[in-house]
């Protein structure tokens, strides 16, 4: 039975019971006024109730059919236009599953039900062909990515082939550095992947802890390039994966290191409590950025400003990766582009507990 045939009987009975029992009231009420006298019926009756009740069963009967025949089609009318919503809400959901996401209901009306239904699912559709965009682009990039260090390797190769009074010991320091770079970007991708995932060990840690893990870290990196460290901040206990929230914030420092001023560059790592958990920022000098650029950085493969030296290029899955991170933490990262030049990154998880 269709939910409409189902919604037809359903009010098809309802108009039964209520007439019954109204012709039953009608038919008490006769009863009992006969029997105390108080008016006079047209018919001789012996005895007075069951001339009464043939007088009363044949009316009473065709008015049941009546509310029956009345019932089913006004209960079919009025189901099909109740359903009617659901019927789009149906032929929505087929041709989204045909592969097209592109298609919204955008239902008329007042709100109800059916039609907080109906946004609801056009926001689903909304969301998920965003994310098949982004993973087709992520899917084109990451393929650029992987072919470009594969194609230097055959260039270099197919060189050395034609060649061969050539310095085999060039040849290999360039075949380490792009065998190097090609493993970053796949342990990179494994990485990201990870986070998507959610497929990790979750514990209680402690934020300020790992921040100073991580600028211990890239210490070196930072006196290399010129660059000044400061870590400062209360506890911020939070709960997830101490290797994924490390991975994190040394991206989020390591980016703040090569994205930097080429002469005295500064780097603020701070922690603390906030009234919705815990935060950590990252704060470092740098190039002047705008808005629009700073929105686009957490995107795969996005490069913003030239870092300060070449041989940290990275691959381009820094701030993905850590975006990645955050939401599998149900948190919130904004980047922010400071007033003096550099860029300003905040994130803010729930607190352990």
């Amino acid at each position: 039975m269709s939910v409409r045939l189902k919604l037809t009987l359903s009010y098809a009975g309802f108009v039964m019971l209520a007439g019954t029992l109204l012709l039953a009231a009608v038919g008490l009420f006769l009863l009992n006024y006969q029997r105390l006298g108080m008016e006079t019926m047209p018919v001789v009756m012996s005895p007075p109730g069951r001339a009464l009740i043939r007088a009363f069963a044949p009316a009473a009967a065709a008015v049941l059919l009546f509310l029956l025949v009345f019932g089913l089609a006004g209960g079919w009318v009025l189901a099909g236009r109740m359903l009617a919503p659901l019927n789009r809400i149906v032929d929505a959901t087929g041709t989204a599953a045909d592969g097209s996401l592109s298609h919204r209901i955008r239902l008329e009306g007042r709100r109800d039900e059916f039609r907080e239904l109906a946004d609801a699912f056009d926001t689903m559709l909304e969301r998920l062909e965003a994310h098949v965009a982004e993973q087709r682009r992520f899917a084109a990039n990451a393929s650029h990515e992987l072919r470009t260090p594969l194609a230097i390797t055959r260039t270099l190769l197919e060189v050395a082939r034609a060649d061969g009074d050539r310095d085999t010991g060039e040849l290999v320091d360039r075949l380490s550095a792009v065998n190097t770079r090609a493993i970053d970007l796949t342990e990179a991708l494994l990485v990201l992947s990870r986070a998507n995932r959610r497929s990790f060990p979750e514990e209680d840690v402690d934020l300020s802890l790992i921040a100073e893990e991580a600028t211990e870290t890239l210490l070196p990196v930072a006196e290399k390039h010129a660059v000044t460290l400061e870590t400062t901040g209360d506890p911020a206990p939070a709960h997830g994966s101490s290797a994924l929230l490390l991975q994190m914030t040394t991206n989020l420092v390591h980016n703040a290191i090569v994205h930097n001023v080429r002469e005295q560059g500064k780097v603020w790592v701070t922690t603390g409590g906030c009234p919705e958990g815990v935060v950590l920022t990252v704060e470092n000098t740098g190039e002047k950025l705008t808005p629009e650029l700073v929105s686009t950085l957490p995107e795969p493969f996005q490069r913003g400003t030239e870092r300060i030296r070449t041989d940290h290029e990275g691959v381009g899955l820094g701030l993905a990766i850590v975006d990645s991170i955050v939401q599998a933490h149900d948190g919130e990262l904004t980047l922010l582009p400071r007033p003096g030049g550099g860029l300003r990154i905040t994130v803010r998880l729930p607190a352990a507990g």
